[in-house]
């Protein structure tokens, strides 16, 4: 059996390896002259700089399944995060995890005792949850469940929205809380870092792993028509067409509704990440922790990817990463500006003057939206007319988690072509 696959994104590489492990013919075709879609890293001059703002959850079970994580070589983040306003900057870690944070946690004024209890409960409410039974629990946005949790409102403000913020680009929380319930678990069940080689190693050993199995994968010719029926499917590729038993249509939402009239979720959510370097002298305190921007969106993270990940640059220069939320009219320089001011205000006393900008991605579409309920709305992989499934996170939800369970899913579904 011949299969067609449309993408090579994580969801179309996960189908494709696990289609030609199963002994079937396999070619994908990609537009882009490089494997995985959204998640992709650019390397100049030593440098690797991820697309977006992306960090790889070794918890995950999809993660685990698919990708051999010990061969990604990740560095991680240690867990917590550093809380910072003007003139001011405290730790908030999980001393369980980091325990050299525990005085430091304890004394976090930023945090009230009773929210610092609570994020224990909560540890042990999801520690005995499926990650499976958690999809289902959309009906509540983030900011309802942990307000009935418990949680205090300067806590959600402080902590939770700019750390979520970065996670759901939704700094109000109003994204469904599975998001949140799936997320906190994963954190608690793995590590949150980066690959030695960027995110964008993730893709290419998937597809590392199908060309073994003897996919093959044609890059830079993307898929322009699907026709199908139940007897196979024909696809359109620049004047050629290219006959097949069925296709696994894995592009981005919007282009899989064109190709096969589905409807699926609407709307994008964007970011703009900038990625500047600092002399290796310059050290600053941030204890391998995101720094989280307590008082405001500009910008509502920056990453010491360095700290975590140090074959981000040559030995002596640290790689920060910081991250704005949805689309911006402002200039790279003058965002970096922003950024600047606010790394000053954080850390009065270092001197920011060689906190240099190296490389600006401006993702319009880094996500689809997730509100309460939105699961009800996302389309089924089976739902194409003929021989086509659907591969892509908006069947599950917006997550590498998503990607590559759904395109396990898809591959499942595929087989019965034959």
């Amino acid at each position: 059996m011949h299969i067609t696959v449309a993408g090579a994104g994580l969801s179309g590489l996960t189908a494709a390896a696990r289609l030609a492990e199963a002994g079937h013919e396999v070619t994908v075709f990609e537009e882009r002259e490089t494997v995985g879609g959204r998640v992709r890293s650019t390397r100049a001059d030593g440098y690797t700089f991820d697309r977006g703002y992306q960090v790889l959850f070794t918890g995950y079970p999809a993660v685990q399944r698919e990708l051999d994580v010990d061969a990604l070589d990740v560095g991680s983040f240690l867990p917590g995060a550093t809380l910072s306003r003007d003139n001011h900057r405290s730790t908030l870690a999980d001393p369980l995890r980091a325990p050299s944070t525990l005085v430091d946690s304890a004394l976090n004024r930023d945090v009230r005792f009773r929210d610092k209890l609570n994020t224990l409960r909560l540890q042990r409410a999801l520690a005995r949850d499926d990650y499976a039974d958690l999809l289902d629990r959309d009906d509540q946005t983030i900011a309802e469940y942990l307000r009935e949790f418990g949680f205090s409102d300067a806590y959600i403000e402080r902590f939770v929205a700019p750390f979520y913020g970065g996670i759901t680009l939704d700094r109000s929380l109003q994204t469904a809380t599975n998001v949140f319930q799936y997320t906190y678990k994963a954190l608690s069940d793995g590590k949150v870092g980066l690959p030695a080689d960027g995110m964008g190693a993730i893709p290419e050993q998937l597809a590392a792993r199908a060309r073994e199995a003897g996919a093959r994968i044609e890059l830079g010719r993307g898929v322009e028509a699907v026709q199908a029926d139940d007897s196979g499917a024909t696809v359109t590729v620049g004047s050629e067409t290219v006959d097949s038993d069925g296709v696994v249509v894995a592009t981005d939402p919007h282009a899989a509704g064109d190709l096969t009239g589905v409807s699926t979720p609407d709307g994008a959510k964007s970011c703009v990440t900038q990625h500047f370097t600092f002399p290796a002298h310059r050290k600053l305190r941030t204890g391998r922790r995101i720094i989280l921007n307590m008082a405001d969106g500009q910008p509502n993270t920056v990453s010491p990817t360095t700290d975590a990940q140090p074959a981000y640059t040559p030995d002596d220069t640290q790689l920060f990463v910081a991250n704005f939320i949805g689309e911006r009219d402002e200039s790279d320089e003058e965002l970096a500006t922003q950024v600047r001011e606010a790394m000053a205000s954080w850390y009065p006393e270092t001197r920011f003057d060689e906190f240099e900008l190296r490389h600006t991605d401006r993702v319009k579409f880094a996500q689809f939206p997730q509100p309460p309920g939105y699961r009800a709305g996302l389309p089924a992989p089976d739902s194409p007319d003929g021989n086509v499934v659907l591969a892509g996170d908006y069947t599950r939800w917006c997550s590498i988690q998503g990607s590559l369970e759904s395109g396990r899913v898809a591959a499942d579904l595929a087989v019965g072509f034959a």
